[in-house]
């Protein structure tokens, strides 16, 4: 049991530093939009989603809902951070004022549905499977929503021969990610990590064996190197601006 949870904290150091890469991504966007104090064709909706996201693994990994899953709050309370801080930077550099009211409604919504969610949780179930149970199957919502966002650009791969806008380190952080969660929630088997990190892991692969596929057939020209969705609004999305989902959670476990 001494090696198992060695081995099972060993792994959620390093799903950690891989999630805190992977929510380090949009930074380059972000960095744009400061530059250009304009937030132009990107679009906020997905990072507020994502605050969401990380805030309910937070709860989740807390000693009060899911014992011994600490590692589950401490890279999604980064990422917390991290998407608050891209939010903000959004919301200052936004000239168009519904988009900007639109946001700040959303916000309302999301920290509305949590406290909801917290509060009715703890309040009423006194015992840790009902909470963790509970709060793991929203949670598993989220994240299967979120690892389903990568479809379309697999779609475009598919029909143009070409991986040009799937880049490849974030294809293996995708693959890494899901694989190093799916290993930690096995190990004291959480169904709630298992099943959205493996559905991450299974597309992280099936992205590497498109780049395998169609890396010959892409053109490499210089003439468009802009994201293939930097556009997408989509509330619920959590996509950086490559058009992947950022890990939501401790491998995410968002886990």
């Amino acid at each position: 049991m001494a090696v198992e949870d060695t081995v099972r904290t060993v792994l959620g150091i390093i799903g950690n530093v891989i999630s805190f890469l992977m929510f380090l991504a949009p930074a380059t966007a972000f960095y744009k939009i400061c530059k250009w104090r304009n937030t132009r064709g990107y679009s906020g909706f997905p990072y507020v989603m994502t605050i969401l996201n990380c805030a309910l693994w937070v709860l989740y990994g807390l000693p009060i809902v899911k014992p011994d899953s600490i590692l589950v709050s401490t890279i999604n309370g980064i990422g917390l951070g991290i998407e608050i801080i891209y939010t903000l930077i959004f919301l200052i550099f936004c000239k168009d004022s519904k988009t900007r009211l639109k946001m700040l409604g959303l916000i309302f919504l999301i920290s509305s549905f949590f406290a909801a969610v917290t509060l009715s949780t703890l309040l009423k179930f006194h015992d840790h499977k009902k909470r963790y149970t509970t709060i793991g199957t929203i949670c598993i919502i989220f994240n299967v929503f979120m690892y389903a966002s990568p479809l379309s650009i697999m779609r475009k791969v598919i029909r143009e021969k070409s991986v040009k806008y799937m880049p490849l380190y974030l294809s293996v952080a995708m693959f890494g990610n899901g694989l190093i969660w799916t290993a930690y929630g096995a190990i004291h088997f959480d169904i709630n990590l298992v099943l959205p990190n493996g559905l991450g892991a299974g597309l992280g692969a099936c992205q590497l064996l498109l780049y395998a596929v169609y890396y010959r057939t892409t053109k490499w020209g210089d003439d468009d190197q802009k994201p293939a969705v930097e556009m997408d609004d989509k509330p619920g999305v959590g996509l950086n601006d490559n058009g992947y989902p950022r890990p939501l959670g401790a491998g995410h476990d968002g886990v």
